[in-house]
Order: structure tokens, then C-alpha cells, then sequence
């Protein structure tokens, strides 16, 4: 075998990224269908450096073995999503969450609301989606500018995609990085908790300055009639669910047994407080269906979910996880990107380093998925090196590429948002306060020598 060369690492690198680009800009191809691609790229040049196919085999097969048991909680994470919908545990957040809204506390509450649901639901887009839109409805009968109030809820929906132990995302980055899944959520909370509070000050600020405007209520109480036509809402049996999750993940249960244990006790809940007919339920799981609320945004909210809602992820998951393994065993990207790490020589530098490398894939590939395998590949000797946990690996792959994907008009998460909320990404971008304020912080703290949790579990 040879030993890649700088210019051939760039020429393979620097392939993968034109396919990934002009596929999905130009081309309008299918993610899978340029990973695939990519997969015969890259396999052809490690074959000219040397190994055979059983070698570039087992690259990825290595790769794809040490994810397993992120796998098993990425399609818990379908089942969990689905249950919640059936045992009404979204739909008692919606009822209850609207009304703590206010015209001076709409932007704060509006964070808060976001916040919730997108960490019992695992979804930015979901939440964007079907609260969100609600959320820009209210909003502008209030003249309350949509870029703030689109801002207010990327935020929100941000702040779970991050820290939801159901967030594919979170899941990801933790697989990825070699860390457990509550070891990485404990991690973020040093640097995403101050930055939640800081923006949470920021849109309460913002919020006094509308207190004059008045509330659509006729919306409020169409949303609510519709829920309530078609759920039991008492906030202890469907907080109950969430509540088990909550409880044993704080008792420091694994994951999965967390994750199983809710969904059965939502299971439960969906038969002998809603009402439905286990078979349904049961079925749900699988495959969710819409609500038959009444309201168009809240029946596709409640179908979300199920193990087949997962399989797009899981698969790009899977192949990314593939072509990360030929491009990390291989030594590709070591000779790539050796030069810029070893000039990493601190705790600040090295995590500032990871947080722009996750923009820059993001700015490249358009997906956070793909650079946040792959830059927890890149930078994890580095961390080893200087004796910090996998868990601040993670963490701060994560700050620079689940926080930053929404800021980029042309990622496919940027392009959701715009759409969905109809507000240009640049217009809504000043305003994503949480999004850019938390890697900043997360750079001052590694610089104040705060949560640098290091290999032994101890804390810098």
C-alpha cells in the first residue's frame, strides 16, 4: 500500500465534493444516489493506492460496526416520535403551550414553545414545520416582523435538533465521535444552556417592544378546538411518557432502555386514556398516519414519526458512515488535513478548528450529516492527543455543524426553513440568535478553560 499524497487527497476529496454540489444544486439528484457515486470515487482511489477491494471492504464495514448502537436508537427514535403522537403527548404541548402566549412574551414563549417541542419530537423540521407555522401566522397579525419571529423559531427548533436524545442529529454525532448519547447531551449543556438563556433574554427584550399588539385568538382557539376534539389533554397521563424518558435518562439507564421504556408506557396511554385501537397503534409505529383534527398543519404534525420515517436518514447514515470509513482508514484525509490539525496546539484552538471545519463542510456538502461523521473522524486523534473526552468532540462538531446548517441558504436544512416559514434565510439569519451565539460561547469558554472534560471524566 501507498501512502496518499497531499495532492492526491485533494483531488479525491475535492471530487466528492463537485459530485455532492452540482447533484444537488444543478442537477437536482438524489443524496443517496451522489453518495453511491462518491462511494466509487473514493473506492477507486484507494484501490490505486494500493488496496483491494476485501480491504476497502472491510473499511466500511469497520466504519459501519462501530455504529450499531446508534443504529438500534435511530429506529427507536421512529418508534418514540410515533408514539408521542398517538398517546397525545404532542398534541397536550401545542394545547397547553399556546397558552402561555402574550403579545410581549410571543417571542420568548414562542422560543420556549419551539424549544419543547422540538425535544420531544427529535425534529427541527417537523417543529418548523407545524408550531412554526403557526407561530408566523400569529406573528404577523401582531406586526411583529417575520424575520424576527422566523429567527425566534429556528432557534427553538435548532435548540432540539441539538439536545433531544431522539434528534438523529444528536444521535449522530455521538455514534460518530465514540461517545455515549447521554454523555454528549451532559456535555453540550456547558456551552448550549448559557447561549439559550443569553437568546432567550434577547427575544423577551425584543418581545416589550410589541407589547401594545393584540392576539389572534380566533387561530389560538381553532388549533385548540381541533386538539381537543380528538385527544384527552390532562397533562398527566400524556406528559407521562416523556416523564419515563426524562427520569430513567437521568438515572443514567442506556438509551435504549429509556427509549423503549416510553414508548410502550405511550403505547399505553394512546389505548387506555385516548381511546385507539391497539392494532392502530401498534400499526402507527410502523407507519404513522395524519390526524383527522380538522386542521390541515396539526393532522401532518401528528403523522410524523414511525420506523419508516427514519429509513431516509438511517441509509445516509449508513453510506456516509461507508465512504467516511474508506476516506479515514484509507488515509485520505489524514494526509489532507494533518498540516491544519497539528497547528491545533490548544484546547481552543483545536475545538474553534472543529466549529469552522463543521461550517465549511456544511458550506461544501449542504448536509450536516455528512460533516458531522466525517469531521469527527477527522478530529478525533487530535482530542485523544490532548487528553479531551469524545464527548467535547462531539460537541463541538455538533456546534459547528447542526448550529450552523440553518444558516446556510443553499443546505438543505437553510432551503426547508425558507420555504416553510417563508422568510429568506439572510433575512432570518441576524436574528438565529442561539445558532451563532452558541459556538461563540462554547470557543470563550474552551478559552476560559470551562467543560474541557477530559478523557478521565474529570473537568478542566
Amino acid at each position: 500500500m501507498t501512502a496518499p499524497r497531499f495532492l492526491h487527497s485533494l483531488i479525491c476529496f475535492a471530487g466528492n465534493l463537485l459530485v455532492i454540489s452540482l447533484g444537488l444544486f444543478v442537477f437536482d439528484i438524489s443524496l443517496h444516489s451522489l453518495m453511491f457515486l462518491c462511494l466509487i470515487w473514493t473506492g477507486i482511489n484507494a484501490r490505486l493506492l494500493g488496496h483491494n477491494y476485501p480491504a476497502i471492504r472491510e473499511m466500511m464495514s469497520a466504519s459501519i460496526s462501530q455504529a450499531l448502537p446508534a443504529i438500534y436508537i435511530f429506529m427507536l427514535i421512529g418508534l418514540l416520535i410515533a408514539a408521542f403522537m398517538q398517546s397525545g403527548t404532542v398534541a397536550a404541548l401545542i394545547y397547553h403551550g399556546l397558552n402561555l402566549l402574550s403579545p410581549a412574551w410571543f417571542l420568548a414563549a414562542g422560543l420556549v414553545l419551539c424549544s419543547l417541542m422540538s425535544v420531544a419530537t427529535g425534529t427541527s423540521w417537523g417543529t418548523a414545520g407545524t408550531l412554526g407555522v403557526v407561530l408566523i401566522g400569529i406573528g404577523a397579525a401582531m406586526n411583529i416582523p417575520l424575520p424576527l419571529v422566523a429567527g425566534m423559531i429556528v432557534c427553538g427548533a435548532t435548540f432540539g435538533d441539538k439536545m433531544s436524545p431522539i434528534s438523529d442529529t444528536t444521535n449522530l454525532a455521538a455514534m460518530s465521535a465514540g461517545t455515549r448519547l447521554f454523555r454528549h447531551i451532559g456535555s453540550m449543556l456547558y456551552t448550549t444552556v448559557p447561549a439559550f438563556v443569553l437568546s432567550f433574554v434577547i427575544f423577551l427584550a425584543l418581545g416589550f417592544s410589541y407589547a401594545d399588539q393584540s392576539l389572534p385568538q380566533a387561530a389560538i382557539s381553532e388549533i385548540q378546538q381541533a386538539l381537543s376534539g380528538s385527544f384527552g389533554l390532562n397533562l398527566l397521563p400524556t406528559l407521562l411518557p416523556l416523564l419515563v424518558l426524562l427520569v430513567m435518562s437521568l438515572r443514567r439507564f442506556s438509551a435504549e432502555v429509556s427509549m423503549s421504556a416510553s414508548v410502550l408506557v405511550a403505547v399505553l396511554v394512546a389505548v387506555f386514556y385516548q381511546g385507539l385501537n391497539p392494532a392502530v397503534v401498534l400499526n402507527n409505529l410502523w407507519s404513522n398516519q395524519p390526524g383527522n383534527t380538522g386542521v390541515t398543519m396539526i393532522d401532518d404534525l401528528l403523522g410524523r414519526g414511525g420506523l419508516l420515517s427514519m429509513s431516509w436518514t438511517l441509509l445516509l447514515a449508513l453510506m456516509a458512515l461507508a465512504l467516511g470509513g474508506i476516506l479515514f482508514r484509507s488515509g485520505i484525509l489524514r494526509a489532507l488535513l494533518s498540516g491544519f490539525i497539528q497547528r491545533l496546539k490548544s484546547p481552543v484552538a483545536l475545538i474553534a478548528g472543529t466549529i469552522v471545519a463543521g461550517l465549511t463542510g456544511n458550506m461544501a456538502m449542504g448536509e450536516a450529516y455528512i460533516s458531522i461523521i466525517l469531521n469527527c473522524q477527522l478530529f478525533s486523534h487530535a482530542y485523544e492527543a490532548q487528553g479531551l473526552d469524545a464527548a467535547v468532540l462531539s460537541r463541538s462538531v455538533e456546534e459547528g455543524s447542526t448550529m450552523t446548517t440553518g444558516l446556510i441558504p443553499w443546505t438543505t436544512a437553510g432551503a426547508f426553513y425558507a420555504a416553510t416559514l417563508g422568510v429568506p434565510v439572510l433575512d432570518y439569519l441576524p436574528y438565529a440568535f442561539l445558532n451563532y451565539l452558541n459556538p461563540v460561547i462554547s470557543v470563550a469558554m474552551a478559552a476560559l478553560g470551562i467543560g474541557l472534560l477530559k478523557r478521565n471524566n474529570s473537568v478542566n
